[in-house]
């Protein structure tokens, strides 16, 4: 049966494809991500990979959906950018908020602002693995990303565990002072990493 490739259809023979790992060679020697995998109309199990990079073609029906790996990570960056846009004016409203005692109202601006920090910083972390860019070797102004992510992971942690605490002056103190660049420092980072994964022939990739 004929393979579907992004909703085009092709024929095994045409290019000497025998078992679904040749298929999925094929992509990625031309450059493509694949996002979803059917055999027969099922999800198959990833952690038997091999099983299922040996698995005949014939007799069977193939469906791959692919990305451009550039374009994905863009798009990744693009939403990072977008979510990051409000939070910087709702850390220093929470910050005003702890300042005239309305703690309530200063939880419910932090609840949304710690789960966009924490997902920042995954998806650049995702992101840069996925396109085999080595943090370490890209800057924020002079210091390594990774530096930079680490030192807002510790301002995460003091900040929980403020909250934890109750400790309403120091959660404050934090917002107010040690976190008062952060905004900008995270658009530098991404942006950082846009020229890196635009500009391939830098000295950025990670060696695999």
């Amino acid at each position: 049966m004929p393979i579907t490739i992004d909703d085009q259809k092709l024929a095994p023979d045409d290019f000497g494809f025998t078992t679904v790992g040749q298929v999925l060679g094929h992509l990625q020697r031309n450059n493509r991500l694949v996002v979803n995998v059917t055999l027969n109309g099922e999800a198959p199990d990833l952690d038997r990979m091999g099983e299922l990079r040996a698995q005949s073609l014939d007799g069977n029906e193939l469906y791959i959906e692919t990305v451009d790996p550039t374009e994905m990570a863009m798009s990744v960056l693009d939403e990072v950018e977008q979510q990051l846009a409000g939070t910087d004016r709702a850390r220093l409203e929470a910050a005003d908020l702890l300042q005239s005692d309305r703690t309530v109202k200063a939880m419910e601006k932090l609840a949304g602002c710690f789960g966009i920090w924490q997902h920042a910083q995954q998806s650049l972390l995702q992101t840069a693995r996925l396109m085999g860019v080595d943090l370490s070797l890209l800057n924020v102004e002079g210091r390594p990303i990774v530096e930079f992510l680490q030192g807002f992971s510790v301002h995460l942690r003091t900040i929980r565990d403020a909250l934890e605490g109750r400790d309403f002056v120091l959660l404050g103190d934090v917002l107010t002072y040690e976190m008062g660049d952060s905004a900008r420092l995270w658009f530098v980072a991404v942006q950082s990493l846009r020229d890196a994964i635009t500009t391939p022939s830098t000295p950025l990739r990670a060696v695999a």
